[in-house]
């Protein structure tokens, strides 16, 4: 089942790929002793993608995305606030999309698009906290309760990413896509919002729809990082796993962002 996210829809291609053994180390975890893995010589330790890893790598790039939108909040003046805006975001996007699609593991370009997409939230979260004052550590603090949350269902199975369950979630989150990014476009030509982010009803509703998917999509998440974990994937593919969870923290931030503002208005 692939991912709507081409992140994670890479490690879940590479799982399903030939599994390397190491002579005398058997097979990976969750797959037959002898079943015809091609062995490849190494010395040492096999250096395979680990939850711990995965973990580690998650947490450095929030922790640069944080640093960097702090930065970017401080030091970027007002007047510059709408080119810093467009540049980082149009910036971020671009490199996201070569990570992604040319399944880059190297943790400068990783780190370098953690840093853009952190200017980005700097200036976006420096104006919404201008107009709706604490509106920031509201969504901050909603977001990682969601994330956790979700973290928690997965780990205890009490939500399990069945295929039909990703059939679903996957459909929903490139429908969203395209509509996120067609109301966008017409944004831009029209110089109006729309009925999808005018903060009115159908907004708000909207934006709740794209807050469910965001959340439910970090199990489909969980579960094609698990799955490349068991195929004995090498380390490098942390770097992507935690990526593709920062995408999906960043869009969840975005939407319950524009929510709470939404209720927050005069």
């Amino acid at each position: 089942m692939k991912s709507s996210n081409p992140v994670l829809s890479r490690i879940s291609a590479a799982a399903q790929q030939p599994r390397y053994t190491v002579p005398g180390q058997g097979a990976p975890a969750g797959y037959p002793a002898g079943g015809g893995y091609p062995e490849v010589v190494q010395s040492g330790h096999v250096d395979r993608m680990t939850v711990d890893d995965v973990v580690v790598k998650t947490v450095t790039l929030i922790a640069l995305t944080a640093i960097s939108a702090a930065i970017s909040a401080a030091v970027v003046p007002w007047q510059a606030l709408s080119p810093v805006w467009y540049t980082s975001m149009f910036v971020g996007v671009a490199i996201g999309l070569v990570i992604s699609f040319a399944q880059v593991t190297n943790p400068i370009v990783i780190g370098a698009y953690a840093v853009i997409e952190g200017v980005f939230l700097g200036v976006v979260s420096k104006l919404y906290n201008h107009v709706f004052e604490g509106i920031v550590t509201q969504a901050v603090v909603a977001t990682l309760g969601v994330f956790l949350i979700m973290a928690a269902l997965y780990k205890l199975k009490i939500v399990r990413a069945t295929p039909k369950f990703m059939k679903v979630v996957i459909g929903a989150a490139a429908g969203l896509a395209i509509v996120i990014v067609a109301n966008f476009v017409i944004s831009l030509i029209t110089g109006v919002a729309g009925p999808l982010r005018d903060g009115g009803g159908i907004a708000i509703i909207f934006s709740l729809v794209c807050i469910v998917v965001a959340a439910l999509m970090f199990v489909v998440n969980f579960k094609q990082i698990e799955d490349g974990i068991a195929a004995g994937l090498p380390r490098k593919y942390g770097w992507l796993g935690a990526f593709g969870i920062l995408v999906e923290l960043i869009w969840l931030y975005l939407e319950i962002l524009r929510l709470i503002s939404y209720f927050s208005e005069d």
